[in-house]
């Protein structure tokens, strides 16, 4: 970790091999084979993502509900330039981009880039991650792929995220009490994850009939009785986590913990079926015919069951008619649900087998049986 993550660097375990340097340039060699295979001059990346994704975990953000950051980056073939104004220069290079070889351009906020773009690009034949340069062409999606396959520091840092997800959700229920609204239970929330810089880019609170109602729950003013599901989207580095928990005062009905045994179930096999070289529409329809077997056929069609993710909340969702395949050390969030209930953690497709990143070892679990393997999925937390 690099100076402004010193107040967490103790809580990584600093397990790579690859120095933040050497991470760059293995980064930096995916995009130029990218270039040579595809004609292009230089890559334009303006989207936070991508930021985060090239300099290691730098954040290029101001606002949160934004996907372009405040700086912007060139690759070409023998250089990688930040583009920023006068505002956010300063921060990021000294915050945000310690020691890495980046040539910095600065504009006065109020001056057009353009000018910048032409210096550095000429007539130069440019991919993009967006709308930015002008000219440029949008190749968002193929250079998305260049992420997906996580390298030993990123998974480190993953970790570390996924850790304050759990921590972060196992607090809040432990602490929540009837009679709170869901925007005291969000705030809640997300005040755990700030307080250790990890934004919450999701942050959805159902309590009651609402659980059962709403498959996207935003928080609003009504109060808790006996019910909650607490779902979010914990970000830092970069790094997305998504997990989801339910908590319920008191026993719940028969019912209840019927339908949660069952999406647990559907949630177990998508899990054991996510490893590198599977195809992930034949992960979809594994799951598909689990919704079967719980008992609960129709529930897929009520809501996405989640896909890839990394440094996008899902890079792509899985479908029947999804293509794409299960790479090694790629990250993917599952999200299940029967009306009333979810089941959601992170994971990561490791050689071994999936590695849930947001495992909670103070949560009550049920172990699950899913095609010869076991696997704990999060229960009903009762209070």
């Amino acid at each position: 970790m690099w100076r402004r993550n010193t107040l967490v660097r103790d809580a990584v375990k600093e397990e790579s091999v690859l120095t933040r340097a050497q991470e760059f340039e293995t980064k930096l060699h995916r995009l130029r084979e990218f270039m040579d295979g595809h004609g292009y001059d230089a890559i334009a990346l303006a989207s936070q993502a991508n930021f985060a994704w090239l300099t290691c975990g730098g954040d290029s953000h101001v606002a949160m509900a934004t996907e372009v950051g405040v700086g912007r980056l060139l690759v070409t073939r023998d250089a990688v330039h930040l583009i920023a104004n006068n505002i956010e220069r300063p921060r990021l290079v000294a915050e945000e981009l310690e020691g890495l070889p980046i040539q910095i351009h600065e504009h006065q906020w109020y001056e057009p880039e353009g000018r910048l773009e032409g210096d550095l690009l000429g007539g130069a034949r440019v991919a993009s991650d967006g709308a930015w340069p002008s000219g440029a062409i949008n190749e968002a999606q193929a250079i998305a792929r260049l992420r997906w396959a996580l390298l030993p520091p990123e998974i480190e840092r993953y970790r570390w995220v996924g850790a304050c997800a759990a921590k972060a959700l196992g607090e809040t229920a432990h602490e929540i009490e009837p009679g709170m609204t869901e925007h005291e239970i969000a705030a809640l929330l997300a005040g755990k994850l700030l307080a250790v810089g990890v934004i919450p880019a999701v942050l959805l609170v159902a309590t009651d009939e609402r659980c059962y109602r709403f498959r996207h729950p935003i928080p609003t003013e009504k109060r808790l009785d006996r019910h909650a599901m607490l779902v979010i989207g914990a970000r830092r580095w970069g790094l997305g986590v998504s997990a989801s928990r339910v908590v319920h005062f008191g026993p719940p009905e028969q019912e209840l913990l019927r339908r949660h045994e069952a999406v647990c179930r559907v949630d177990a096999c998508l899990i054991a079926s996510t490893v590198p070289g599977a195809k992930v529409g034949e992960i979809f329809a594994n799951a598909i015919r689990a919704y079967q077997e719980v008992g609960y056929p129709d529930e897929w069609h009520c809501h996405h069951q989640g896909g890839a993710t990394g440094y996008a909340p899902r890079d792509y969702r899985a479908s029947p008619t999804c293509t794409e395949t299960v790479l090694e050390n790629q990250a993917f969030a599952w999200n299940p649900t029967i009306a009333g209930t979810k089941s959601e953690d992170t994971i990561i497709a490791c050689a071994g087998g999936p590695e849930v990143i947001s495992a909670q070892p103070d949560w009550p679990m049920l172990e699950i049986s899913w095609g010869g393997n076991t696997l704990p999925r999060p229960g009903i937390l009762v209070r």
